[in-house]
């Protein structure tokens, strides 16, 4: 089934998106064109995602590739720089129907760039080996394609097939048994509910976790915390993703309008031909990596940590030399390929045509997320998740630039599918899209006839189920034996240097933390100190339960702090370096540089309760 033919099939009632990236935006237009009711809640505006502020593009093979490409060559490309994790049926999925997606983008307006033919302009990024990036304005990709689908939805809004609800902070979905039913939200101060088929969660990543990161404010883990509490499965969260060149804004410049926020140096800069420098003027990459610059996003983060590290500067930066292109592409260049950026980085204080630009690592996309099928079904009936918030297996340890956009399309669509009834997939514990069991806290171990099945190491996670939000649904709690919980301290081994006395909590303890014990570089000493950290949190937070405000921001820093307990549990369960998992005590030799073809496993565990 294509993103055309979408009412094939029995049309359910109502379905609730959450979320206005891509995924959300649209899954609900191709709901809404099959005939179902589709009520989309944002916590912000329409734009508030990750979606509008992406630059690099959505990489496709097209029917009319570039020269020498192939989807088998997407294919190799995703599982290559997924370091042996990701699971090949999804891969396969994502890069086959790629093209039709991009297509159905164009009928809901999306227009991409196209060169001097007329053809779809196609650029190279790291790790991509060939020329397959999409890009619509230049650098603006996000906000290209947001645009049109935004635009689209209130098309469909104004014709009564979409129902908006803006500033709506939600808080828990609804349980009807083990089904969820629908969703509790905030609103002008207000608590309210609402009834659906199914709710399709599509709320994006959590860089919120970090002290410099690309996403937007709205990126504090809601989904998977509301997942989590639902009792889905959770997978894969030790895998977050660090962009090695967001710029390093000076206070003063900061201050100034337009610049509050980190500004990402797009991968296609590098693919242009920008080198990294460090402060003497040396280009360091090609130690490091033999595709130096355009190695995947992992290795460049942890060799700019590394070579930082080695010249005494751990929290210092390195600089982007994009005056190279420039000079090999002519004059104003720069300005016509990243009109963006090069208006960003004037506003900074630096032209980029003549001057290096300060760059450091910052998080940027998160691999894991809750665990779903190739259909975008989780192991909670009723609750579908597409984009980052899940956790397909698309990524593997570590993202490919330019796929994630692609997830959001591919995967909301066969959500939408799977809602409609439209597809004969098998149930998610049989064909779980994230690799192997997803243990959850019912799971218990497994049975006889699935301990081997399956070919990756993922550990999955789950918690217990929403508290019941008896005002709205009258819902009894469902009660649920958990198998493993929270470390408070510590467990045994070698201690780092301690962090020190924890404090209160607040969001910028909470970064500075997670960038500190958590980041790019780990160690087993480090992640501890995390986890006994945040454990001490706990009584202010409260991160496993929905907290009893109307004030949204307490529910977001209710989920950054299980979001960071989860992700450290995780980092901690996994000694070994994977992908952009790099634990610096897990092998003999640190390294930046992993072998990226490695098939990487480990044995499952039923419980995660220790060490």
């Amino acid at each position: 089934m294509t993103s055309g033919s979408l009412a094939e099939g029995r049309t359910p009632k109502r379905l609730i998106v959450v979320g206005s990236g891509i995924a959300g935006l649209y899954s609900a237009l191709l709901a809404a064109e099959a005939g179902v009711e589709v009520v989309l809640l944002t916590k912000g505006a329409l734009a508030d995602s990750n979606t509008y502020y992406a630059q690099g593009g959505i990489s496709a093979v097209l029917d009319e590739p570039a020269p020498g490409d192939t989807v088998a060559a997407h294919i190799a490309d995703t599982l290559k720089a997924g370091a042996g994790h990701c699971n090949e049926e999804a891969v396969r999925v994502l890069c086959t129907e790629a093209r039709l997606d991009i297509a159905g983008l164009g009928r809901f307006g999306v227009q991409f760039d196209l060169d001097d033919d007329g053809d779809p302009a196609l650029g190279l990024e790291a790790a991509h080996s060939a020329p397959r990036i999409l890009h619509a304005g230049g650098d603006a990709t996000g906000a290209g394609v947001a645009a049109a689908l935004i635009r689209a939805v209130l098309d469909a809004q104004a014709a009564g097939r979409i129902t908006v609800i803006g500033h709506a902070q939600v808080t828990s979905l609804s349980l009807d048994g083990a089904r969820v039913m629908g969703c509790s939200f905030i609103h002008d101060g207000q608590e309210l509910g609402l009834q659906a088929d199914a709710v399709l969660l599509a709320t994006g990543g959590a860089g919120q976790l970090f002290a410099q990161t690309t996403n937007p404010s709205v990126a504090t883990a809601d989904g998977l915390a509301l997942a989590w509490r639902a009792g889905a499965a959770v997978a894969d969260l030790e895998f977050f993703q660090f962009h090695p060149t967001c710029m390093v804004i000076p206070a003063e410049a900061r201050e100034a309008d337009g610049n509050n926020e980190p500004l990402l140096i797009s991968e296609a800069v590098r693919g242009e031909g920008a080198i990294l420098v460090d402060a003497g003027g040396h280009r360091f990459m090609p130690g490091y990596h033999p595709d130096a610059e355009l190695a995947p996003r992992d290795v460049v983060s942890r060799s700019i940590a590394l070579h930082l590290a080695q010249l005494g500067d751990p929290n210092g930066h390195v600089f982007l030399d994009a005056t190279v292109i420039e000079e090999q592409r002519g004059q104003g260049f720069l300005a016509r390929r990243f009109p963006t950026l090069s208006k960003r980085t004037r506003q900074a204080g630096v032209d980029w045509t003549r001057q290096l630009v300060p760059v450091a690592p910052a998080a940027h996309y998160w691999m894991g997320g809750v665990v779903t099928d190739l259909y975008g079904r989780t192991s909670v009936p009723g609750l579908l998740a597409a984009g980052e918030v899940a956790c397909t297996g698309v990524q593997g340890a570590n993202r490919l630039a330019s796929n994630s956009l692609l997830e959001g399309l591919v995967f909301g669509r066969r959500a939408v599918e799977a809602f409609l009834g439209s597809t004969n997939g098998v149930p998610l514990r049989a064909n779980s899209a994230a690799g192997g069991l997803a243990f959850t806290h019912a799971a218990g171990s497994p049975p006889a006839d699935q301990e081997d099945a399956g070919s990756h190491a993922t550990t999955a996670l789950s918690g217990p189920p929403a508290s019941p939000v008896t005002s709205v649904f009258e819902m009894d709690a469902i009660p649920v034996p958990i198998s493993w919980e929270f470390e408070s301290l510590p467990g045994p081994g070698a201690r780092e240097t301690s962090f020190g006395h924890a404090g209160v909590f607040s969001r910028q303890a909470l970064r500075r933390l997670m960038t500190a014990k958590a980041g790019v570089l780990r160690t087993g000493g480090l992640l501890a100190e995390a986890a006994e950290v945040l454990g001490s949190w706990e009584g202010e937070v409260v991160p496993l339960e929905v907290p009893d405000s109307l004030d949204p921001r307490e529910h977001e820093d209710s989920n950054l702090l299980l979001a960071a307990q989860l992700l450290v549990h995780a980092a901690r369960e996994r000694r070994e370096s994977l992908g952009a998992h790099y634990r610096s005590d897990g092998v003999k030799e640190p390294a930046a540089v992993e072998d990226f073809d490695k098939r990487y496993t480990m044995s499952r565990k039923a419980s995660l309760v220790n060490d």
